[in-house]
């Protein structure tokens, strides 16, 4: 039996881990983990029979131990709590959590040893380095659970990554893809989470919205691939049926395509390096029949403009891009800030640090990246408080 964990249970990612980890028969769970949503947690554990849940807030321990009362299930809450669950030997582990917040525990789930499914995007854009070097140390495995970027994984198998002469990613432009830049000044949080193809939850569908998740995206490939900036691509595709593309030095392309299902992702990276059967869609490719690719719009979405100045910067821009992002994020849900101003308030508040050397500094720990994700924060907060 396979000890699993699975970090953002009750998230979208989450869910569907838990389905499939469901099917399977050979998987004991050692704990899963939510944030506030206690009664599907609760229900989790149940199904899964975990040893653990966890609750990342400490005001919701209560209600969770009454959900649990008399199941035999361990009960504990908290940011440490997270960590400590991390440290449970385990021999595979979802990082699905949301934001900087999934940092810690992914690092102390490498340092067990344990194949880590990241889908915790923040974790390479702000200390990729820094992660990948302590799976090293602790010979564990990162494998990338994002759909594109198991989907170049998948591409890339077998193949010599010096062949390789170009990354594509695709975005499907999510639900503001055609509107002009006035329409998009006044979108309203309600509309930016109506993405048209994936089921997401509300923090990655807005960021799906503005393009600030392809952004993210498209660092995560420099960090986890080792492709350098200018040979990393971005190409919008509606339908999301084509999830990535590498492209070879002898002209040729190879594409993953499957349905718009994060099952499969998942589903790759738990069964890994076998390939199983899995509960997902199998395409008609005669029915879908046309499949649409364009350039994506910097001027209408500047965030992926503004992910190549991060690379480019290198240090710890990557901790501050994320960090100003979750900032301004926060501002447009709480209808603080318009939606096109996002990005202004990320350029803004990297403007600003720039004038820290600790900006380009490489990060020596988790430490650094956690003082420039503070720090970030603040000026993106001075500059939100400056422009309302």
């Amino acid at each position: 039996m396979r000890r699993v964990t699975v970090f953002g249970s009750t998230g979208s990612i989450g869910e569907s881990t838990v389905d499939l980890i469901a099917r399977a028969d050979d998987c004991q769970v050692v704990a899963l983990t939510g944030g506030r949503n206690v009664e599907r947690l609760a229900r989790q554990a149940r199904a899964l029979n975990a040893e653990l849940a966890v609750t990342a807030h400490d005001d919701c321990y209560d209600a969770l131990k009454a959900a649990l009362a008399g199941s035999g299930i361990g009960v504990a809450a908290g940011p440490h709590a997270l960590t400590e669950a991390a440290a449970r030997p385990a021999d595979w582990v979802m990082s699905a959590i949301v934001g900087a917040a999934g940092l810690a525990p992914g690092f102390k789930a490498l340092e067990q040893g344990a194949t880590l499914a990241l889908a915790n995007k923040e974790s390479l854009v702000t200390a990729g380095p820094l992660l990948l070097a302590e799976a090293g140390r602790h010979g564990a495995t990162i494998l990338p659970v994002d759909s594109e970027h198991s989907a170049v994984f998948q591409a890339l198998a077998g193949e010599n990554i010096d062949t390789v002469e170009r990354v594509i990613i695709t975005a499907s432009g999510g639900p503001f893809r055609g509107w002009s830049s006035e329409r998009m000044a006044s979108a309203t949080p309600a509309q930016a989470v109506v993405h048209p193809n994936w089921d997401m939850g509300q923090r990655i569908s807005i960021d799906s919205a503005s393009l600030f998740n392809k952004a993210l995206e498209v660092i995560e490939t420099r960090e986890f691939f080792g492709i350098d900036p200018d040979r990393i691509e971005v190409i919008v595709h509606p339908q999301s049926i084509v999830h990535a593309l590498v492209g070879f030095i002898d002209g040729g392309l190879m594409a993953h395509i499957g349905p718009a299902d994060m099952r499969h992702a998942i589903g790759y990276a738990l069964n890994w390096p076998e390939r199983r059967a899995l509960p997902v869609e199998r395409l008609d490719l005669a029915r879908i029949a046309t499949l649409q690719f364009e350039a994506p719009d910097e001027t209408r979405f500047p965030a992926l403009r503004l992910a190549r100045e991060v690379m480019t910067i290198g240090g710890l821009a990557g901790a501050a891009f994320n960090a100003a992002k979750e900032v301004a994020l926060d501002a447009f849900i709480a209808r603080r800030l318009p939606f096109s101003q996002m990005a202004v308030v990320v350029e803004e508040a990297l403007a600003r640090l720039s004038r820290d050397p600790g900006l380009t500094s490489a990060p020596e720990s988790l430490v650094d990246v956690i003082e420039m994700d503070h720090l970030a924060r603040v000026r993106a907060a001075e500059v939100i408080r400056d422009r309302t």
